[in-house]
């Protein structure tokens, strides 16, 4: 047997339909092999707080190994897990294809569904993963208005925390004043102009965060398309991509979301459309999460084919000769975070690829983060865990203050809102939060 892998890493189908996968007994005895494996590696330790949690129960048994641990405490290092999957991506030996066969981020969203189908998970936890009836009012301004002025008060806060689990300190999303679905402008342009790399037509699938509370990235990336002619459409229909109830185990919710959104998202790929999801944990639920519960399903598998990171697309349609590169203001000092779900799509550092590409023409003095700043979707905002979410993002507010920047920002827009209040909480405040795609459409000095 040789130690560790050379080869990159794979992944199995999840065999969610099967009865097998939620037998209990089982799932515990794979819990059991891996924690072990894990408890001997150590690797992992300082990627989230599952691992120090595991490793902290092995080491108080009397004889620092796995076998002393209770059974009931495996579940502790499973809700401490965000399915971030940079264990599996970026740190372990021992996945597939090494015949030790470890996927830790898999296997505890196994656990997760088990729990989930025991009803044990609190119906605050079921609300705070259901972002389309969070948004339901966005839009309405009066609503919004009132909404999110109460949703600042101490009161409401308390009660949230009472009520919902959400942590006092915890930052929260406004509702947005218009929807990104209902007020974006139709696309000018018409001709279609295709590259070796990209098709030269794009449909943007909203997103519930852009759609509901920050309808400005959504601008900001049509005015980019805008701007280099492309065409581009908004998705018919969509409902959420489904990864907060994949966060909570509830696959069955899951695929009743993909029920709606793959066969609109599928006609739009069989049409030569690239489907753009500015928020990557979305774009990684089309191109992994989904196509491994329905590898047999050949909408999901044609969504998967067709799904860019817009900054993928942006950076394949430069090296298509296609992309605009006429930067006129310069960007001066930006501390940019790579996030998770954007690292795990394997696409490179395509962000960075752009910014450096408007740097050759105006100023940009770019520092790079790639660590997880512990957002990690609900989880940094649930009152158990918000202070260790705050925790685990210290090396990365540390590393965004460097050099003072002018602007800070991350693909992930809540991990971007996570890091501005943590370095305010150091005594750093940046000077401006701003999305990666809000930066290119300065950057093209477009109002």
């Amino acid at each position: 047997m040789r130690e560790g892998n050379l080869e990159a890493p794979t992944r199995h189908p999840i065999d969610w339909k099967s009865p097998s996968f939620y037998d209990e007994g089982e799932t515990f005895k794979e819990l059991e092999r891996v924690f072990d494996i894990c408890h001997g590696c150590r690797r992992c330790v300082s990627l989230c707080h599952s691992f120090p949690t595991l490793f902290d129960l092995v080491d108080a048994t009397d004889d620092g190994e796995l076998h002393g641990v209770k059974k009931d405490d495996y579940w502790k290092v499973v809700d401490q897990c965000y399915l971030c999957d940079l264990c599996y991506m970026t740190k372990c030996p021992y996945v597939p294809p090494h015949e030790w066969n470890l996927d830790f981020p898999h296997l505890m969203l196994r656990a997760k569904a088990i729990k989930f189908k025991k009803g044990e998970v609190r119906a605050s936890e079921k609300f705070l993963a259901s972002t389309d009836v969070h948004g339901q009012f966005a839009g309405i301004p009066i609503v919004v208005q009132a909404v999110n002025a109460i949703n600042k008060t101490k009161f409401a806060r308390k009660q949230m925390d009472s009520m919902l689990g959400v942590h006092p300190d915890a930052w929260m999303p406004e509702l947005g004043t218009k929807r990104f679905r209902w007020s974006a402008p139709k696309a000018s342009a018409t001709v279609v102009t295709n590259g070796e790399r990209t098709p030269g037509k794009v449909a943007i699938f909203s997103t519930c965060y852009v759609n509901y509370n920050e309808p400005g990235i959504g601008f900001d990336l049509l005015k980019v398309l805008q701007h280099n002619e492309i065409p581009y459409v908004i998705v018919e229909k969509e409902k959420c991509c489904g990864m907060p109830k994949l966060e909570l185990g509830d696959l069955d919710a899951v695929a009743a979301h993909k029920e709606v959104n793959m066969p609109v998202l599928a006609k739009y790929a069989r049409e030569g459309y690239a489907i753009l999801s500015a928020v990557p944990s979305c774009t990684l639920m089309f191109k992994q999460e989904l196509p491994l519960m329905f590898p047999d399903c050949a909408d999901t598998q044609a969504v998967k084919e067709a799904m860019w990171d817009p900054f993928e697309y942006l950076v394949a349609r430069h090296k298509d000769g296609l992309l605009k590169t006429d930067f006129k203001t310069a960007l001066g000092k930006v501390s940019y975070h790579i996030p998770c779900h954007g690292r795990v799509q394997n696409i490179g550092k395509k962000t960075e690829e752009m910014l450096k590409l408007i740097g050759t023409k105006v100023e940009v003095k770019l520092n790079t983060v790639e660590r997880c700043s512990g957002h990690a979707g609900t989880y940094g905002v649930k009152t158990p865990y918000h202070k260790i979410a705050m925790k685990i993002g210290k090396p990365v507010f540390k590393a965004m203050a460097r050099d003072e920047p002018d602007y800070i920002g991350s693909d992930c827009p809540m991990a971007g809102h996570h890091i501005d209040q943590g370095m305010r909480e150091a005594g750093t405040p940046p000077k401006a939060v701003q999305h990666p795609l809000s930066l290119v459409r300065i950057a093209y000095g477009l109002s």
